[in-house]
């Protein structure tokens, strides 16, 4: 098998521009959106956004590597970082760690990348563990860097990185050209490109000896926001874990040439829907503040608990919906009092009602509207 750092043209990428403009297009016009939807929210609001979208990003970028964080602790580390009130809890290494990478990633994406920042990145997004001899530096096993599967006698190997005696020349070159290639370089390129074509660039080095994929990550949000000149507000990795096959078999397809257009326009597919989900999230707080509005002081506790518990779920809300039984167990009170505050919640257009008897939910009424 011959991967692509073996062709005589490695490092030289080569994609249709013209598949890709469509969706260069589509990213600057919905950016232009975001921006202009955020300025709707208060900094307070947007705060909590900023941290909802990092959190669900530093959560899933570890969880495509099948690594599974405590949301609510990187959340506080965040909150913490960001200047924020937390709860002081002790939050654990791993968590601490990937939270403060993502911190240094939104506020310093303007910075050139470097050796330097690399090896920061690493040791954060590796901090607590101790089965590495690599931590904060570039590999240096003799052994190949390989990705494999199957039984230990018969095993599958999807990729076969560089050796490690090649790291500092190889990282060497990808720096310099991830550099030329941004804004005011000496080549730019669009921001879907150079985000998708630096993933798979940097993860075909595999230039650590693990959290390749989660520095990958953070290096395609660098570009992206490089490319709007602010932090591009997206959990890129949710997006990508909604389907990680697809994006492991892309990959490993795409170890194997250097004409990468199918790559790039799955890549640039990714962002869409991450920057999508962006949007959703803005709607839904913008939303939730006119309903707030519209309802100031006619709600009692009890409905005023539960709204904030609904908000909290997010725009897809409760799976399944909110049931009466819920209302009862989130706010301890009776059968009948929960029966009155939710058709009272209905006719003040707050929730909507699906079904009937047992089979009743409620749904946040984000529009406005009445039952």
């Amino acid at each position: 098998m011959t991967w692509n750092w073996q062709k005589p043209e490695w490092p030289r990428f080569d994609w249709n521009t013209l598949a890709l403009s469509d969706q260069e297009a589509r990213f600057r016009y919905e950016s232009g959106i975001v921006v202009g939807a955020l300025k709707h929210v208060d900094d307070e609001q947007k705060s909590s956004l900023v941290i909802e979208i990092i959190s669900t990003e530093a959560v899933k970028t570890s969880e495509i590597e099948g690594e599974i964080l405590n949301r609510d602790s990187v959340q506080s580390s965040l909150r913490r970082n960001f200047g924020l009130g937390t709860d002081n809890r002790r939050v654990p290494p791993a968590e601490q760690g990937i939270a403060d990478m993502m911190t240094d990633l939104h506020r310093t994406f303007a910075a050139p990348l470097t050796h330097e920042k690399l090896f920061a990145w690493h040791r954060m997004a590796m901090n607590g563990r101790t089965d590495l001899t690599d931590v904060g530096r570039y590999r240096t096993h003799a052994e190949p860097m390989q990705v494999i599967s199957g039984a230990i006698d018969k095993p599958n190997v999807h990729f076969e990185a560089p050796p490690s005696s090649a790291m500092t020349a190889e990282m060497d070159r990808f720096i310099a050209w991830f550099n030329a290639c941004g804004p005011g370089g000496d080549e730019p390129l669009p921001p879907l490109a150079r985000a998708g074509l630096a993933h798979l660039y940097f993860v075909s080095i595999h230039p650590f000896q693990d959290g390749n994929g989660r520095i990958g990550r953070a290096i395609s949000e660098m570009a992206l926001s490089q490319g709007l000149g602010e932090p591009a507000v997206m959990a890129l990795s949710d997006a990508i874990q909604a389907d990680r096959k697809r994006y492991y078999d892309l990959l490993e397809q795409s170890n194997k040439e250097l004409e990468v257009t199918a790559w790039l326009e799955y890549f640039a597919g990714v962002v869409l829907d991450a920057q999508s989900r962006t949007l959703r999230l803005v709607e839904f707080l913008i939303a939730k503040t006119r309903l707030y509005d519209r309802l100031h002081n006619s709600l009692n506790d009890r409905q005023q608990k539960v709204l904030a518990r609904l908000f909290r779920e997010g725009p897809e809300g409760f799976k399944g919906g909110l049931s009466a039984e819920n209302y009862i167990s989130i706010t301890g009170t009776s059968t009948a009092t929960a029966t009155r505050d939710l058709g009272d919640l209905v006719t003040k257009g707050a929730i909507m009602r699906t079904g009937e008897r047992r089979h009743t939910r409620y749904w946040l009424n984000i529009d406005g509207g009445g039952e």
